[in-house]
């Protein structure tokens, strides 16, 4: 099979891996528009169970994402002044720079004789016409999705906070939130390691409160020294590293939620962000990318033909990532109700920020669902002892 993939992201060079691995004679070239290590974005986060995915499926690529990782098995959080709460983690996670993973990825796919194009975009898919397949892994803004929006039916949501995505040379032992109170309401923040020296930091907030501190007309550098004074505690007096806009301006974003109602069209197959996106505050983004490439190589290597190949792919994938797209909206709204929560005792709040995928709790007093919460846990330790 000849294959096109448009757009370099880990979707589409996990996909090449997986390929070339069941059948190397699969022709595959990979384009991306960006020059070789040119990315967006600080370090991403995937959990044990993805790792374990990634042993079965490719050993070599996964030893060398792990090893490029740090991991965490607690997280911290800060709620104003009042007082910080640790918590154990169930499941170890881990952090790993984007250019770093990009960087695993396009050698291994190299090495099984993929090709990688850089500074290469491809806007029209007649120029791929001699492909048998076409994968379109070119993001949220797809420009293949869109030259057949009738027919894919891209929907977007588009939510209510306001987020940037920053990098910070402060080297987080925890998975770490901080929550600050200001004047013109909260303001708070979540970092993570990824690497030896830089952690990512994404800070949220309301519309009222981006307003209110200014943040709505500041420009990067002065947006930054705020955000340095509200989280100093936090970062322990480290600088915040952001990506501003050719014009100096800061880079504040709503999150979009995209879905679309079919996920391919005649030999074009959407793949990664260009299917779907997930609200960043589960930290699964890059573990579906990769998970959608898993399930689009065990479709096309199903003995069907190309049609009823696509047909399974979608169907399955969608029905495999619905729980976790359903997480992802609750999550979501837990930030967007956060005064709901944030005068609660910290360890309460706390343990309902871990809470924040249930699809109870936003239909129950709070204090109620911890205190259900709270019984059931002891409930389950009582019969884990009996057993």
């Amino acid at each position: 099979m000849k294959v096109a993939c448009v757009g370099g992201g880990p979707a589409s060079l996990y996909f090449s891996i997986l390929m070339k691995l069941v059948d190397p004679s699969h022709d595959i070239t990979v384009y991306e528009r960006n020059p070789a290590g040119s990315t967006y974005g600080w370090g991403v986060t995937y959990w044990d169970e993805l790792l374990q995915s990634l042993h079965g499926a490719d050993p070599e690529s996964a030893r060398a994402i792990r090893e490029g990782s740090v991991g965490w098995d607690s997280w911290v959080a800060h709620v104003g002044d009042r007082a910080t709460v640790t918590v154990e983690n169930g499941d170890e996670g881990f952090g790993i720079g984007r250019r770093e993973l990009l960087g695993i990825l396009t050698e291994r796919a190299r090495s099984l004789g993929a090709r990688i194009e850089f500074e290469c975009e491809i806007a029209d898919e007649d120029e791929l016409a001699d492909a048998d397949l076409v994968v379109a892994g070119d993001g949220v803004n797809s420009v293949l999705r869109e030259r057949h929006a009738d027919h894919f039916g891209a929907e977007i949501a588009v939510g209510r906070n306001v987020y940037t995505w920053l990098g910070t040379t402060k080297l987080f032992d925890h998975f770490t939130f901080a929550f600050v109170e200001t004047a013109h309401g909260w303001i708070w923040c979540y970092g993570y390691g990824y690497g030896k020296q830089h952690s990512t930091c994404v800070v949220e907030c309301s519309p009222e409160t981006w307003r209110g501190l200014g943040l709505h007309e500041a420009n990067e550098a002065d947006g930054l020294a705020l955000l340095e004074k509200l989280f100093v505690d936090m970062l322990d007096g480290h600088p915040l590293i952001g990506r501003a806009h050719p014009d100096g301006s800061a880079h504040w974003l709503n999150f979009r939620t995209l879905t679309n109602r079919k996920w391919y069209h005649d030999n074009i197959v959407l793949l990664g962000d260009a299917a779907h996106t997930t609200h960043y505050s589960i930290g699964t983004g890059t573990a579906l990318a990769l998970g959608d490439a898993a399930f689009l190589v065990g479709a096309l290597h199903g003995g069907t033909p190309l049609q009823p190949a696509l047909a399974r792919y979608e169907r399955q994938r969608k029905a495999a990532i619905r729980s976790t797209q359903r997480a992802a909206r609750y999550s979501a709204r837990w930030y967007e109700n956060l005064p709901r929560y944030i005068g609660l005792p910290p360890a309460q709040m706390v343990a309902l920020l871990g809470q924040r995928h249930s699809r109870l709790l936003p239909h129950l007093p709070p204090r109620l669902y911890y205190r259900i919460d709270q019984a059931a846990v002891r409930l389950s330790s009582v019969r884990s002892k009996g057993a």
